[in-house]
């Protein structure tokens, strides 16, 4: 069976692909592209094939998915992945009706990668709900599963759209906390394009990738550790991790761009990811938009974790 519904206004101005995944967030992404590439995606009468199309609010939409069945399959999903329905809260700093700012625990994709999977943003829903036919809340960027620290989550299409554009205008700074091997130098800015394997899901420094930029400053350091903060310029996949790893201070617990040596050595204090954390949000101190104002020059600090605590206890 088939679906039709209106776009509604959260959605105005969104891209395609964007709107049918906050819509049918049990769909998994590989059957909306094809559903697009063959043309079984009608926007007001007119086939959608790009995904970069851009929607308006009242526009009717047709898709050839049914919303009701994809639920049901979602459901069952879950109590057979031994899941269920029932999900945890994740903690979070700040909540309006615009933006929710959370506090990403270890190990917790931000999106699920599976139809009833858990992550950050079904968690959001369970907690605070989710639009059926209308805005379910969405990440505004992304942290990797082991990363923790500061997120933010739009609770309104709106909101999405101005936070979005902050972000690319890189108006909303993000510093994050990492614990390295060696004496980090008091400060570093680093730029070194960087390129992905897409197949190993593996990152190099390589003059045929993407420009990448990365300025970091030493908060204080330890016996042959450093505790540094990190400001990204630049939103790469993986991107501390490896510039930090290309300036010759890798993150400790690394096993992918980290020293094995240094990584050997702290797992004697239960560290079993890399060591960084997304540690503040900052908001500047002007945003046009009204649905923002609240966090209109906030600052949101994210607490280390009990992972890095006990690293600082016992090293530092």
């Amino acid at each position: 069976m088939s679906f039709r519904l209106k776009i509604s206004a959260d959605h105005d101005g969104r891209r395609i692909d964007k709107v049918l995944r906050a819509i049918f967030p049990n769909v998994p992404l590989s059957a909306i592209m094809r559903a697009l590439r063959k043309g079984e995606v009608i926007l007001d009468s007119k086939r959608a094939r790009d995904p970069d199309i851009h929607v308006a609010g009242g526009q009717e939409l047709y898709v050839p998915w049914d919303m009701e069945k994809e639920a049901i399959t979602a459901e069952k999903a879950g109590e057979k992945s031994g899941r269920g329905r029932k999900l945890l809260d994740v903690p979070y700093m700040y909540k309006d009706d615009a933006v929710c700012i959370i506090n990403k625990p270890a190990d917790l994709l931000v999106q699920p990668d599976v139809n009833g999977g858990d992550s950050v943003i079904t968690r959001v829903w369970a907690m605070f709900g989710k639009g059926v036919q209308g805005f379910a809340p969405a990440a505004v960027h992304r942290l990797d599963r082991n990363t923790t620290g500061a997120l933010a989550v739009a609770m309104s299409g709106g909101a999405l759209r101005e936070l979005e554009l902050l972000f690319k205008e890189r108006r909303i700074q993000k510093i994050y906390l990492a614990i390295v091997a060696g004496n980090a130098p008091e400060s570093g800015d680093i730029k070194a394009s960087l390129l992905k394997d897409e197949d190993n899901n593996f990152v190099s420094v390589d003059p045929e990738g993407k420009p990448s930029h990365t300025r970091f400053k030493k908060i204080s350091n330890g016996d042959g550790f450093s505790v540094v903060s990190v400001e990204l310029l630049t939103g790469r996949t993986h991107q501390a991790r490896v510039h930090l790893a290309h300036a010759g201070i890798p993150i400790l617990g690394d096993q992918k761009y980290g020293r094995l040596s240094v990584n050997r050595e702290v797992q004697k204090f239960g560290i079993k990811r890399p060591l960084l954390h997304a540690w503040k949000i900052i908001f500047p101190d002007k945003i046009s938009d009204k649905l923002l104002s609240a966090v209109a020059g906030k600052c949101f600090t994210a607490p280390p974790p009990e992972d890095m605590q006990r690293f600082f206890n016992n090293i530092l």
